[in-house]
């Protein structure tokens, strides 16, 4: 075994990135207030060919220093928009035949392990504050809340982290 080369990964350009055929997966940041998580979210949505960013609320936005720090030039390659309102936001993305899924812990929660995504669906991913989690009425108006099981002591993961899960998790099930 040997570690690849740059050369060897063949990632794709960042005009080839444009061009290309995304996954039918967007991500909704509701009031994300670490500029670290949206560098993430960016490098994230870049990494599983993620259709869009919305970044709504608080959220920051690029160009940003921290952002940078973590997106390393993902906010180039993948595209986004800012919006004030999480609520109006995926009120419209349901209206262009969006499936909304707020990443939350509420009592009628499905497990990510038994979600199993439509393939002919688009799916808008909505994750929220590091601390208050996502808005009660993005999750009254969402058509599925969706949980990631955990084991140990802990009952979050970072939101990072879970960016990182749900997106494979789901780009997975979809490519099947």
């Amino acid at each position: 075994m040997k570690k690849l080369s740059m050369e060897e990964l063949n990632r794709l350009s960042v005009e080839e990135f444009r061009e290309t055929d995304k996954n039918p997966l967007v991500i909704v940041l509701n009031n994300v207030r670490s500029l670290n998580n949206v560098g993430s979210a960016f490098r994230t949505a870049d990494a599983f060919l993620l259709e869009k960013i919305y970044l709504c609320g608080i959220t920051g936005t690029p160009p940003h220093r921290d952002i940078q720090k973590t997106a390393l030039g993902a906010t180039e390659t993948v595209t986004w928009e800012h919006h004030e309102s999480t609520l109006e936001t995926i009120q419209k993305l349901k209206s262009a035949g969006y499936t909304v899924c707020s990443i939350e812990q509420v009592d009628q929660s499905i497990m990510l392990d038994k979600f199993i995504p439509e393939k002919n669906k688009k799916y808008a991913l909505v994750f929220g504050n590091e601390v208050f989690g996502v808005e009660e009425a993005v999750i009254q108006n969402s058509d599925y809340v969706i949980e990631i099981p955990q084991f140990g002591t802990k009952h979050s993961l970072n939101i990072a982290v879970t960016i990182g899960i749900v997106s494979w998790d789901l780009v997975a099930k979809l490519s099947q």
